[in-house]
Formats: C-alpha cells, sequence, structure tokens
C-alpha cells in the first residue's frame, strides 16, 4: 500500500517558466532562444546546465546564482508558480490520511520559500543542500527513506522527470508517478522505460487521490 506521498518541486509542483526566462534575461538572449537551446540539450539526454555553457562558456551556475542575489535579482517563486492543482491535490492527499512531503534539489534559499509556502500542508520539506546529495544520486532517496515514516515500498514518489526522478527512485524501491508537464515531461514521456518504471502516469496532480486509493484498495 501507499502511505507516503513525496513531490519534486520544478515543474511538479512549480512552474519554473518565470524562472528559466529570468535566466535568459541575466544571459541577455532572446526568451525563445534559450528555451529552444534548454530544450535541445534535454531531448540530447544531456545535463540542463549545458544550456548556459552555449551562451557563455564556463558559466557556474552557483556563482552566478550569488552574482543575481547582489545585484537584487535573486532566484524566487512564489504563490502565483504554483501549479493550480497543487493546492487542491495535496489538500485531499492530506484528507484521505498520507503521510506528505516535498523533496527535491534545491538551494537553501529556494528551501526557505518552501517552507513559506508549504509548512502546515506537507509534513517534511527536504532539499539536495539540506542532505548533501542530489537527483539522481541515489544517497538522496536513501535521505528521502530515512525522514518517511513508511518502508520504500509504500513511498510514491513524483516527478517530472524520467532520468532524475523515476528512474532513481524506482531503483530505490519506491513506487513512482510521472507527471506530463514541463520540459522534460513532455520530451521524455514516449521513452520505453517510462511505461516499465512509472507506477502511474499523469497529466495532472488532481489525479493522484484516486489512482492512490484504488492502488491500495486493490493491494488489500
Amino acid at each position: 500500500m501507499i502511505k507516503a506521498v513525496v513531490f519534486d518541486v520544478g515543474e511538479c509542483l512549480v512552474d519554473e517558466t518565470r524562472e528559466y526566462g529570468t535566466w535568459a534575461d541575466w544571459l541577455q538572449v532572446p526568451r525563445h532562444t534559450f528555451v529552444a537551446q534548454f530544450g535541445a540539450v534535454i531531448a540530447q539526454g544531456l545535463d540542463y546546465r549545458e544550456t548556459f555553457q552555449v551562451f557563455r562558456p564556463g558559466f557556474d551556475l552557483h556563482e552566478e546564482r550569488e552574482k543575481r542575489a547582489a545585484a537584487g535579482k535573486p532566484e524566487w517563486f512564489g504563490e502565483d508558480d504554483l501549479y493550480p492543482d497543487v493546492r487542491p491535490a495535496l489538500t485531499q492527499l492530506r484528507a484521505d490520511g498520507l503521510w506528505l512531503a516535498i523533496a527535491g534539489n534545491q538551494t537553501v534559499r529556494a528551501g526557505r520559500i518552501l517552507r513559506e509556502l508549504f509548512t502546515g500542508d506537507v509534513d517534511l520539506i527536504g532539499t539536495s543542500d539540506d542532505w548533501g546529495a542530489s537527483k539522481p544520486d541515489l544517497l538522496f532517496f536513501e535521505r528521502v527513506a530515512e525522514v518517511t515514516p513508511a518502508e520504500p515500498s509504500e513511498v510514491l514518489y513524483v516527478g517530472d522527470r524520467l532520468d532524475n526522478d523515476i528512474r532513481p527512485a524506482a531503483t530505490a524501491g519506491m513506487r513512482t508517478a510521472l507527471i506530463r508537464r514541463g520540459p522534460w515531461g513532455w520530451i521524455q514521456q514516449n521513452d520505453p522505460a517510462a511505461a516499465d518504471l512509472a507506477t502511474f502516469r499523469i497529466d495532472s496532480l488532481a489525479e493522484l487521490p484516486y489512482l492512490i486509493v484504488k492502488f491500495n484498495a486493490e493491494a488489500r
């Protein structure tokens, strides 16, 4: 049975359209050009950070984040950047008695924003910076398992990326839900591995409550 649901952040809870647009502005390249290159990098199976190298060779994402912060333009997302299905889904899943968490590859700064937005809505919020481990490293999912009051097979990890979320979570023994939205969700949707690795394939978080109830009923 599924007793806990853990959510990725970018393109699962947070629509990152605006944030990547601000990176294009920071690099002083047209937004549509940045987005096109971003998609090309993902389609080739490369690390998304290679996108920045195309426009500025030697680009260091950590250093540039700090420069943006110093310039008064830090990474930021707010209520308006959440997908509209997020709040209703969290409310229903909690009403159904599930333990809920948010865990993704996020900075300390982003972790603070997540806690401002979701404290009271979920039971735990953890980030790669908090744990010293980043997806797709299995150590990240071991950290998730350590803080979740359920066995790995009772945990559902929800994410938009087959490579970063679904494959390593499944390897860690967790159930998985692959959501089709954002660049990775659409580009990776036809990968044959998605059918083999994902417990659920969804287009909206609103689908989760019913699917989990059905799954648990069949597991009894």
